[in-house]
């Protein structure tokens, strides 16, 4: 078992985001809960993950799912109890997995007591929470967009002014600027820690420093000086885990962020690999481009190797899902899950595994009433009112709504998928009766058990943490090799991400390696359609 004492601990783990409104409802309300988490703790632990990153479970109106904060030291009550998140805690740790909070530091909800105070005058203390500025009904203080559509500032007729909110308007930005908000925001962080929280998934991090007035929204001039007070203030235990979510973040800002020395966070957690397919807009896509993608990661393995750490992920809740974007949901479900499962956890990092991922969940065929997710539900309206056709916006929709993530886990064939005895939140996918946990637990050639096979060799073989990235056939645009390197352990991993058989090359120095993993029975030089294979060399003499 992993020492979570000693830093640097995460290097050696994999962790497991579960999105707690979709994961599993014990009350039948049709919503997920804590109670419902607790219970399927086992099964976490059969998979061999080290540690579970929980979207919000904060108290919150739920304008954002949780994203938009009304009480940090509060529970959504129908999430639970802060008794069910201190037994939570407790029991996840009998099983060697640590609780990793998601902390929303750039906003809060319009609804927490900071703001309600801040609306009540501009001489109130609290006022300068928030990001405020002078203007007219009819003039607001500039251009600029929200993420979610419309103005990014909101009138209060009774102030006169308006209020800055990068997101929703439900969510205003909290002035980092005011040493004020910065200490509230510590205290809070040291009160979830001494209840044996283990760490902290910090959302929209890279915006905390935001200019409004010079349109800067991302790593404003202030931002890591903010984030090492971050970090030496609220982040004081050497076992702390940090995650900084960082849209805006490069190689050379990721060194900053996830320094070997602490003095920032432990890993970026950057998305430009997953922003390749799209076209401006996310909602308006584009085929993938293996070649760039392939430079994509290589840019990062390398250029972070002994400099910093970065987060691995396909999936998460804010995207859709890897095996309906990137793979082939029909034909080769299974098999291209499975291959872009090695793709990744081959590489250097801490993988992260969104909840259904590990079974090969898809995307949902839903119909434009049925949307949940604000960010799709204000795309739909301003496209309809742009004159887009409906069957275009559906499209997109489809595509791209996070709604895609966030459908009821899919535990077996029951009705709604095991997931509540109630009406779901948000319509289970229909495929749940041929893909859920059950059936992939009693099928030993299943996604889930290829990813626990991955888990364990990650935590076995030190050339997943320690090895240099060597990209091969950096041109071929079918086929995804690359080979990790340290002075007495190699490893190979192919992958033919492709419906099309492929022959490859095995260099030299493999031929006769030992077979780590693979998702079809032993083969020749062809790679078959979504073939992957992971090879070891074995320990030089």
């Amino acid at each position: 078992m992993i020492d979570k004492t000693k830093y640097g601990w995460w290097r050696s783990a994999v962790f497991y985001q579960i999105y707690p409104k979709s994961f599993q409802d014990s009350d039948g309300d049709g919503v997920g809960d804590i109670p419902g988490i607790i219970s399927r703790l086992d099964y976490l632990e059969g998979l061999g993950v080290d540690g579970v990153w929980l979207s919000p479970v904060f108290a919150s109106p739920q304008a954002d799912n949780g994203y938009d904060i009304s009480d940090y030291r509060g529970i959504w009550p129908l999430y639970g109890t802060m008794e069910d998140m201190d037994r939570l805690i407790s029991e996840a740790k009998k099983r060697g997995i640590s609780v990793i909070m998601d902390l929303v530091l750039n906003h809060t909800s319009d609804e927490h007591p900071w703001f309600r105070e801040a609306l009540k005058g501009r001489e109130n203390p609290f006022h300068d929470y928030y990001v405020w500025r002078d203007g007219s009904p009819d003039c607001p203080p500039n251009d600029m967009r929200a993420c979610f559509g419309g103005s990014a500032w909101e009138y209060v007729p009774a102030l006169g002014q308006y209020y800055f909110h990068q997101f929703a308007v439900k969510q205003p930005d909290l002035n980092w600027d005011n040493p004020r908000v910065r200490r509230e925001l510590y205290d809070m962080i040291r009160f979830w820690v001494a209840r044996g929280v283990e760490g902290f998934r910090l959302d929209v991090i890279d915006s905390v420093a935001k200019e409004p007035d010079r349109k800067i929204t991302a790593r404003g001039p202030r931002l890591h000086e903010y984030i090492r007070e971050l970090s030496r203030e609220a982040f004081c235990e050497p076992g702390l885990v940090t995650v900084g979510e960082a849209w805006s973040a490069d190689v050379e800002e990721a060194k900053r962020w996830s320094a070997p020395d602490g003095s920032e966070l432990s890993m970026v957690f950057q998305f430009e690999h997953v922003c390749l397919d799209q076209r401006g807009e996310k909602w308006d896509t584009l085929p993938l481009d293996l070649v760039e993608l392939k430079r994509c990661f290589e840019r990062w393995q390398k250029g972070l190797h002994g400099r910093g750490w970065n987060s691995l992920f396909l999936d998460n809740h804010d995207l859709p899902r890897i095996v309906s974007r990137w793979g082939d949901d029909g034909k080769y479900r299974v098999e291209s899950a499975k291959c872009l499962a090695a793709m990744l956890h081959g590489m250097e990092g801490t993988p992260y595994i969104f909840q259904g991922e590990e079974i090969g969940m898809t995307n949902a065929p839903l119909e434009l009433d049925g949307y949940e997710d604000v960010e799709t539900v204000n795309m739909i309206a301003e496209r309809r009112a742009a004159g887009y056709a409906e069957a275009d916006i559906l499209a997109s929709a489809r595509a791209r709504s996070r709604d895609n993530a966030r459908t009821p886990m899919q535990w077996d064939d029951s009705p709604n998928a095991g997931f509540t005895s109630g009406t779901p939140w948000l319509a289970v996918n229909g495929n749940y009766r041929e893909i859920n946990v059950r059936a992939a637990l009693a099928d030993p050639d299943s996604v889930y058990h290829f990813y626990r096979r991955l888990i364990a060799l990650r935590k076995s073989l030190p050339v997943f943490r320690e090895g240099t990235f060597t990209l091969l056939a950096p041109e071929d645009r079918e086929i995804f090799a690359y080979r990790r390197d340290t002075e007495r352990e190699h490893l190979l991993v192919l992958c033919n991400l492709s419906g099309n058989a492929r022959s490859f090359p095995i260099p030299p120095d493999f031929e006769g390696a030992e077979r780590l993993l693979g998702n079809y029975p032993e083969g020749g030089p062809v790679l078959r359609p979504w073939e992957t294979r992971m090879l070891r060399a074995g320990e030089a003499t």
